[in-house]
């Protein structure tokens, strides 16, 4: 298989949601056909570079992916099965991707706030962050604020991401802000918020940098943070 075919392939496997060969995809007969995490391998046994596969296998097909959600061809179960296809194939590329030197865009926090155990949306954008080459760490959903801004005063971390589905927990993520200033790190950490009942009027009401409708509003957001 020639290196562009294989890229071709990885894609194509994203955008069916198939992380390994037993998987069905949304097209039928595609069971038993080597699917992301097996191509991934062979992609890099033929020394194709970690930086092209997510480049030119992930990103490209989770933009493809981005539309079909935009168009409501795709729901949110169809995205999350694309998303998991890159958190695996992520999982497979990141020791090559050191190894390669391939330098991180900077750490990012994400949690869902006190209060809200709702995390698809987050464990999405996570994913999709760890594809656009940031390094991750996930605290997890209903996590209290104090541990939140403790996280990231720890790792020193760039971005920090909240996400509440709830009208009744969107209310601590201004709380959250309010601690960041209190402890003097406001000013380090660039802050975005997403969730239901959230907005970009809400996101300015309690002083956060940016409000993300979905995971790939949050990237292009961060590329125009980092332009």
């Amino acid at each position: 298989m020639q290196k562009q075919e294989v890229l071709e392939k990885i894609a194509f496997n994203v955008i069916q949601g198939r992380v390994e060969a037993e998987d069905e995809g949304f097209d039928e007969g595609l069971e038993g056909r080597p699917a992301v995490t097996e191509l991934t391998e062979e992609a890099l046994t033929q020394g194709v570079h970690p930086k092209s596969i997510v480049l030119e296998g992930l990103t490209k097909a989770m933009d493809v992916v981005g539309e079909k959600f935009e168009e409501e061809e795709y729901l949110i179960p169809d995205m999350l099965a694309s998303a998991e296809c890159v958190g695996a194939a992520m999982d497979i590329l990141i020791p090559h991707l050191l190894k390669a030197g391939v330098e991180s865009k900077g750490k990012f926090i994400i949690s869902t706030v006190a209060g809200d155990l709702h995390d698809i949306g987050k464990n999405i954008v996570a994913i999709m962050l760890k594809g656009g080459g940031y390094e991750v760490i996930d605290l997890g959903a209903d996590v209290p604020t104090e541990r939140i801004v403790e996280a990231v005063r720890q790792h020193q971390a760039a971005f920090l991401g909240l996400s509440a589905l709830l009208t009744t927990t969107m209310r601590v993520m201004g709380e959250v802000i309010e601690k960041l200033k209190e402890e003097g790190l406001r000013n380090n950490v660039k802050v975005l918020i997403g969730g239901a009942p959230t907005s970009s009027e809400f996101a300015k009401e309690i002083g956060a940098d940016s409000y993300c409708k979905n995971a790939f509003e949050a990237i292009d957001v961060l590329k125009t943070m980092a332009a």
